[in-house]
């Protein structure tokens, strides 16, 4: 990736969000920003996770994930999710969850979670998108949202460091 392409790749404004999922025994959390709505009727919204992570093989398995909406008063759990500290299978252990009915970690400190059921999926580059429907959604805390301008980092398939 040429250096200009990284710097005009880090300027699209993306939510930061954290994505759980339970595979049996094992939950997992990731750090994602590349996550979108794709529908309204019905509630849709596509989330890119690399095929080699962790959590892609999960997804695959379990068919459901929880989106976590991160505010700014929630920052820290992206400072540990984008850590080496969160770089191991069962990387929940330490972080304040509720379990959904589904079995879905929901996190505690992110302003709102999204329980989504995947409807489809398709291969794009080194990525899946995981098409998902949004089953249940607990609300709470009125933040504002954390986006890719408030970290002094952004992933385009690489991270790029930046200035703020």
């Amino acid at each position: 990736m040429t250096p200009a392409l990284g710097r005009a790749l880090a300027a699209l404004t993306t939510g930061i969000y954290v994505l759980t999922v339970r595979d049996q025994r094992c939950r997992h959390g990731m750090s994602s920003s590349w996550v979108t709505q794709v529908s309204g009727n019905p509630a849709l919204l596509v989330a890119a996770v690399a095929r080699g992570h962790l959590s892609h093989a999960m997804i695959a398995r379990a068919g459901c994930f929880a989106l976590n909406v991160l505010g700014q008063r929630g920052r820290h759990l992206e400072d540990y999710f984008y850590s080496p500290a969160s770089r191991h299978a069962d990387n929940l252990a330490t972080i304040a969850t509720d379990d959904s009915p589904d079995g879905v970690p929901l996190l505690r400190d992110a302003m709102a979670s999204l329980e989504c059921r995947v409807r489809d999926r398709h291969v794009a580059g080194d990525h899946t998108l995981f098409v998902a429907a949004v089953e249940r959604v607990t609300w709470r805390e009125t933040d504002r949202p954390l986006t890719s301008q408030d970290l002094e980092y952004v992933y385009v398939g690489q991270v790029v460091k930046r200035s703020l």
